[in-house]
């Protein structure tokens, strides 16, 4: 069993989970040793780089990918356990599997797509969590910041989106828990996220304040709902957003990061949460530029209810102003959670390097069924019927729609529905004279692979795309299979005068695959949208 910290300060530094970066300099990977030898600090929480790390990753700053970078994680984090005074807490954010943040590792579905499940299908997604859970395993992390309890009900959302289980509070918290019960089976701890609720905003809290307008009871009936399911069944760890909601704090647009009426009052004393509650990260330029001296946010941050400070740029500094101005028992309480956490993990008295290997094979299955459960017909007029009508009377084209005409879907409805087929990928020249080379067709079998997961900029479609698949949709019989955010489809002009409308929600090739055999057998879809969607 590991010697427990004995003076304040070095419980103090096990509060502090500052940023690793996969891919570093030396000189970086040592000063990192550092903070862990001299001030016993808590855990650690990976990124790929700093390039991809959060506001970084705004800012679009260059990231260089590299193919051993699950290699360089796991002895990044052999390195790092082995000069910690205490066992660190090895944490990252790998919502849709380590793939988020590490190359040639398993991909799972966005969480979108698995609220196009059947509630009846929740296994799936308990699978999910538990097949994430033994990746995270395989290369030594314990402690999963994942997954959303945000309720997406804002489709101008830029943060959230395809990042949450969808808009229905009940199936949010159902396939959030289970999520978090696949992970917990194989020993890794989880999160719900981004306290009071991150889903009704418009502004991305990694470079601005979101502000929330509800009143307490507007957010107890539904941005709350999952979070107090989360409580009931004892989650782990509940991480606070950086959102201001003034009903709650006064009347002032303060993040509830450093709201002590938020964390304290509403999530402590009103919710009776009494897991680790745990930042979201500091740097994030909706608090890390609001104050100049050095460690006054740790100390806000720590002072509001926080127990770990993620992402936490000063440490030092923040451990002396928490020194300075904490009491004894508020440093006990949050120490001790942390230590119940670590307890829960495993890894204060067995050894703590990764074990297992990755499944790709097993991911893919998970993803198979993933894809027969979830494909969502929108729209549906005896499509398969027209089509091979169609394909007789050599009157069927396919075009491919950021991607080339070799794909998964192509290659598999060729098995029956060999036709001319076209492509206009980005930055494509070619639009004009593939709008020409379609006019002899009168049925097109279009794929639209959306190039962005994010709404940004129509999700990366460019304007003359738009304008020739409403044009397309408008004048000819056209079946439309979306592989994307299914927020794409409001912004597809004519999108109510397809013959057929299909969300695939992944371009995965399980997804694609599945998408091409459900056409050809004109079979039923089983997923239903997990968002309002309004067509044009």
């Amino acid at each position: 069993m590991s010697k427990i910290p004995q003076t304040l300060q070095q419980k103090v530094g096990q509060f502090f989970f500052p940023a690793v970066f996969i891919n570093n300099t030396e000189e970086n990977i040592q000063e990192t040793e550092r903070l862990i030898r001299e001030y016993n600090i808590g855990g650690l929480t990976f990124f790929h780089s700093r390039a991809s790390a959060a506001t970084n990753y705004e800012g679009n700053k260059k990231i260089v990918f590299n193919d051993d970078s699950y290699k360089q994680l796991k002895e990044r984090i052999e390195r790092f356990q082995k000069c910690a005074p205490t066992p660190l807490l090895i944490s990252i954010d790998a919502e849709w599997g380590l793939a988020m943040r590490v190359e040639k590792t398993p991909q799972y579905p966005y969480a979108i797509t698995l609220g196009a499940l059947p509630e009846s299908k929740s296994d799936l997604v308990y699978e999910v969590g538990k097949q994430i859970g033994q990746d995270l395993k395989s290369v030594g992390i314990q402690y999963n910041l994942s997954p959303l309890a945000d309720i997406n009900n804002n489709p101008d959302n830029p943060v959230i989106g395809y990042r949450s289980f969808g808009e229905n509070k009940e199936k949010v918290s159902h396939f959030a828990l289970e999520y978090l019960r696949g992970m917990s089976d194989v020993g890794v701890l989880g999160c719900l996220k981004h306290f009071p609720g991150h889903g009704n905003t418009n502004v991305d809290s990694h470079l601005g304040l979101p502000v929330l307008k509800e009143t307490l009871d507007e957010l107890l009936e539904n941005e709350l709902y999952p979070f107090i399911k989360g409580i009931e069944h004892n989650v782990d760890s509940i991480m606070i957003g950086h959102l201001a909601v003034p009903a709650l704090n006064s009347g002032k647009d303060t993040s509830a990061t450093l709201s002590k009426p938020i964390i304290q009052t509403l999530l402590r004393e009103q919710l009776g949460y009494d897991g680790l509650v745990i930042s979201d990260a500091l740097n994030m330029h909706s608090v890390s530029k609001l104050y100049d001296v050095k460690g006054q946010l740790e100390w806000e941050a720590f002072n509001a209810g926080n127990d770990v400070l993620c992402f936490a740029e000063n440490v030092p500094e923040g451990i002396q102003a928490i020194l300075e101005n904490a009491s004894p028992e508020r440093i006990e309480e949050s120490f001790n959670r942390i230590w119940k956490c670590k307890e829960k993990a495993g890894i204060l008295n067995q050894a703590i390097a990764g074990s297992g290997i990755l499944d790709f094979e097993k991911t893919a299955l998970l993803n198979e069924k993933i894809a027969q459960n979830s494909i969502t017909k929108i729209i549906d007029n005896s499509n398969t019927e027209t089509v091979f009508k169609a394909h007789k009377n050599n009157t069927l084209a396919k075009l491919s729609l950021y991607k080339g005409v070799d794909n998964d879907f192509f290659n598999t409805l060729n098995t029956e529905l060999v036709s001319p087929e076209f492509a206009i990928e980005a930055g494509n020249t070619t639009i004009s004279s593939v709008e020409k080379d379609l006019e002899s067709y009168d049925t097109i079998l279009i794929s639209l692979f959306v190039p962005k997961a994010k709404p940004l900029n129509n999700f990366d479609i460019e304007e003359q795309v738009l304008a020739l698949l409403g044009k397309l949709l408008k004048t000819k019989k056209c079946i439309l299979y979306v592989f994307g955010n299914p927020y794409v489809l409001p912004i597809i002009p004519n999108a109510k005068q397809a013959l057929g409308l299909i969300e695939v929600y992944q371009d995965f090739i399980e997804f694609q695959k599945n998408a091409g055999i459900q056409f050809l057998g004109n079979s039923d879809c089983k997923g239903e949208l997990p968002v309002n969607i309004e067509l044009q």
